[in-house]
């Protein structure tokens, strides 16, 4: 028998199985993929991480952590996950979108005030002359956060497992998971290859999770298809990354400096999806200037949405040596360290450091 069985091994797995194996536990992880792959929630060489949290301030001792533990997992092999290159946000009274969570720039802006978090507010001439490539408005300003960056997600997926199977952890690629069950003090994983039995469970899977969970939990989760674009660009080299809620459009637009002479930008669609000449001739041209209309590739990765676009951090509503970390509702991999450590300490310890109250299931019960 397993002490913990980890189903799902992208961003919360691969950190939840590695912190378990760590901390001693026989730990087998178990993923219907080979990760990193490009079928869930963690592709596209980059993701934002930042420092003040815009979608809340409850969210911003999980982004701190997973930074002290990234720059604890270069020094320990030598790779480069975490990129600080500075973040700008723009935004208006007037924006037509909003990033997660209504008033996103002004929380962001309340959040580094109250952790002091360096920043600097910029109005439409500084953000003009710092950064010409974006065309914005008179009444538009800026929030820059030296602190904020990249981290890069295949990289930190690939480096937690190698680091849980070197602690000695099991790990089972192209093993689907059908069902999972709780027999008294055991929890049983029914695979293709068979029947799996563990002390405790983490289900990470992220939108497959979906096929996991009881219909109370699932009711509550949108899958959408995400697009992220690829195009040749110059002069975005030294750009810091950025996060635009644009005034007229009901898209936001958010981006990174440029890799090889690519730039790497998106959107946020949660009905259909859009071409790349779509997304350049309605939303990159206009605003940015710099970015040619030749788009090298897509990669689609999953959104699983909560209806507030918080996490759902919990025990299973049935099974109590179950736990649920995700869905993360798009902006969950910044955070995605700390909470592979907050789950092991869960299961060791009985409680994690951090507060994760917020993400509890309880928040979408109905008043009786």
């Amino acid at each position: 028998m397993h002490d913990v069985a980890v189903i799902g091994l992208g961003a919360m797995g691969s950190a939840a199985a590695w912190q378990l194996a760590k901390r001693g536990r026989r730990v087998i992880g178990l993923d219907r993929y080979e990760p990193p792959h490009a079928y869930g929630s963690h592709c596209g060489e980059s993701r934002i991480t930042r420092i003040a949290i815009g979608e809340g301030e409850q969210y911003v001792p999980l982004v701190a952590r997973s930074h002290e533990i990234w720059r604890e997992l270069e020094e320990e092999t030598g790779e480069t996950l975490l990129e600080i290159r500075g973040g700008l946000w723009i935004s208006s009274a007037k924006r037509g979108s909003e990033v997660h969570v209504a008033d996103f720039f002004n929380k962001t802006l309340a959040a580094a005030r109250r952790f002091k978090t360096a920043h600097e507010v910029l109005d439409a001439e500084a953000l003009r002359r710092r950064f010409p490539v974006f065309k914005v408005k008179d009444d538009e300003q800026g929030y820059y956060e030296p602190g904020a960056g990249l981290v890069r997600p295949e990289a930190c997926v690939r480096t937690q497992l190698t680091l849980a199977a070197r602690a000695g952890a099991q790990l089972h690629f192209g093993a689907p998971v059908h069902r999972i069950s709780q027999r008294g003090s055991e929890v049983v994983i029914e695979t293709d290859r068979g029947e799996h039995v563990a002390q405790q469970a983490v289900l990470a899977a992220g939108a497959g999770a979906v096929d996991l969970l009881p219909p109370e939990v699932t009711r509550l989760l949108t899958v959408t298809r995400q697009t992220q674009y690829w195009f040749e660009a110059k002069g975005h080299e030294e750009l810091p990354v950025w996060i635009w809620e644009l005034q007229e459009r009901k898209h936001g637009l958010y981006g990174f400096p440029s890799r090889g002479g690519l730039v790497k930008v998106a959107t946020e669609v949660f009905a259909g999806e859009i071409t790349p000449q779509y997304m350049f001739e309605s939303l990159v041209m206009p605003h940015i200037a710099g970015i040619t209309s030749t788009s090298v590739k897509t990669v689609q990765c999953l959104y699983t949405q909560t209806p507030d676009f918080h996490f759902i951090i919990d025990r299973h509503p049935t099974m109590d040596r179950v736990l649920v970390a995700s869905p993360c509702s798009g902006h969950g991999f910044k955070h995605s360290a700390a909470i592979g450590e907050s789950l092991a300490q869960w299961v060791v310890e009985g409680r994690p450091a951090l507060d994760l109250a917020s993400f509890a299931l309880r928040r979408f019960q109905s008043p009786r």
